[in-house]
């Protein structure tokens, strides 16, 4: 990462700083925000975190996750707030459309803007742009963004919980995305007192007697398997919903069980949200998903793991789906 004298100078007098993620934050969204809030608080400066949409409460173990302001709850406040920002930083998202209607309101507004991300084909909306498709996750991007400003004594225990939540999440626990870099981070952390273990378990070992019993359902009753392009998906529909009262965040990481076939290479969880249809979809290997939600679904991601709507009907998005299989055949054989 390269730093220039007017970014250095921005982060290292107190500013006014807003900090946003994603709709529908995960691990990594949540986990960057928090310490990106956490490192700037040592330099005196205010800082808020804003998401547009709630997050999954097994996240809320993370400090300072208690007070996030949720754009689709605390919109005034929210207002309140940004009126007096000055600074943007923008994690794990490289478009406004990925924050709706809170980035509707924040593109206008004056203020310099940084954003750090890994994901695909970031759009022009920042001053200062850290982007590598190749980094596991944000978090990676943001440890390196704090020992890149010569920072790395601020990475304390607080700070590393947060980014040691985000890789962990993104990788699938160290199972995809992976490079060398991510695994001498993690034990940099390790040595700086983060407890990788306790971690995981609160992330991993915190569900609820529903979210087994939806599993269950999911497996038994709305899985179907394509042999034949090795390919297998799960769908809910709105009474699925109704009848085991999912949340947001109650289907995450579903679609991945798919991937624990030995013959499967692509996955896909296709449910109903009350005005779209979305997709999720993961692959094994060199098999791009990011085209197919880029190319077909209105979505993009990373090669690995990619998500996308659709304004069909269930059925309708359902065939689409099976229907574009058989020009990815090649691919999804090899």
């Amino acid at each position: 990462m390269e730093f220039s004298s007017e970014l250095r100078q921005l982060l290292h007098i107190p500013q006014n700083i807003a900090v946003f993620s994603h709709r529908n934050p995960d691990g990594d969204a949540i986990g960057s925000a928090l310490a990106m809030q956490h490192y700037l608080e040592q330099y005196g400066h205010t800082v808020h975190v804003l998401f547009p949409s709630e997050y999954p409460e097994e996240f809320g173990f993370l400090p300072g996750a208690e007070d996030i302001l949720i754009w689709d709850i605390h919109t005034e406040e929210c207002k309140q707030v940004l009126a007096k920002k000055n600074v943007f930083i923008f994690l794990d998202f490289n478009a406004y459309s990925r924050i709706d209607k809170l980035g509707d309101y924040v593109k206008n507004m004056p203020g310099k803007r940084i954003l750090i991300d890994h994901h695909l084909y970031p759009e022009p909306i920042s001053d200062f742009e850290f982007s590598d498709p190749a980094a596991s996750s944000t978090c990676e991007l943001v440890y390196g963004f704090i020992t890149g400003l010569g920072d790395g004594q601020k990475i304390n225990p607080t700070v590393g919980k947060c980014i040691y939540t985000g890789i962990v999440t993104d990788t699938g626990s160290f199972r995809h995305a992976t490079n060398s870099n991510v695994f001498r981070i993690t034990a940099d952390l390790v040595e700086r007192g983060v407890d990788d273990t306790g971690i995981q378990d609160k992330i991993f070992n915190s569900q609820k007697e529903k979210h087994l019993r939806l599993l269950g359902h999911c497996l038994a009753n709305r899985m179907e398997y394509l042999p034949e392009y090795r390919t297998a998906f799960i769908w809910l529909t709105r009474k699925d919903y109704e009848e085991f009262d999912i949340q947001r965040g109650d289907t995450e990481g579903i679609v991945n069980y798919l991937l624990t076939m030995r013959d499967v290479k692509l996955a896909a969880f296709i449910h109903n949200q009350p005005t779209i249809v979305k997709l999720s979809l993961r692959s094994k290997g060199d098999f791009d998903v990011q085209e197919i939600c880029h190319s077909h679904f209105n979505g993009g991601g990373h090669k690995n793991a990619a998500g996308a709507y659709s304004h069909d009907s269930l059925k309708a998005t359902i065939q689409k789906f099976k229907d574009l299989l058989p020009q990815y055949k090649e691919a999804l054989l090899k």
